[in-house]
């Protein structure tokens, strides 16, 4: 949900029509954490990089949950 309402919580980055959304989280034993990857796709001519960023930062809010 973070990814589709990027352009309502980041300024200048407008609403794109994604098509997929994916957060993975891993857990690593070397790392004193998680690792938390997203991937979003849109079929629009434009880059999806803020939507990944925004659902990976989101996740990790609720990761300290």
């Amino acid at each position: 949900m973070a990814a589709k309402r990027t352009s309502e919580l980041i300024p200048l980055c407008h609403p794109l029509p994604l098509t997929q959304v994916d957060v993975q989280l891993a857990y690593d034993e070397s790392l004193p954490g998680v690792t938390l990857t997203a991937t979003a796709r849109t079929t629009g001519r434009t880059g999806v990089e803020m939507e990944a960023m925004t659902a990976v930062a989101v996740a990790a809010l609720r990761c300290t949950t």
